[in-house]
């Protein structure tokens, strides 16, 4: 069971990424956090069915209708055991 760690940054607070990102998630079958950075910028970690983690991943290329990705970073990560997909608080 793989994992990535996922920066996304553009127009990507304030319109519902971390929200959307959640339920595309959850649709996948996958588990991990997605949170707001200070810089603007939003981060996840996700993990689960390799089949699963690559529409994820194209998912967060262009987010949510009113956002505006210009840059999403996708690397591979540990797996930290998560069992649900939660958003984080700011700092968390």
């Amino acid at each position: 069971m793989p994992a990535l760690h996922i920066s996304v940054a553009g127009q990507v607070q304030g319109v519902g990424f971390r929200w959307a990102c959640r339920r595309q998630a959850q649709a996948l079958g996958l588990a991990g956090w997605v949170r707001n950075r200070a810089d603007g910028s939003v981060e996840i970690h996700v993990e689960g069915n390799a089949a699963a983690l690559e529409p994820f991943a194209a998912w967060c290329r262009e987010g949510p209708a009113g956002a505006v990705v210009r840059r999403a970073t996708v690397q591979p990560a540990a797996i930290s055991g998560a069992v649900a997909f939660v958003i984080r608080l700011d700092g968390e």
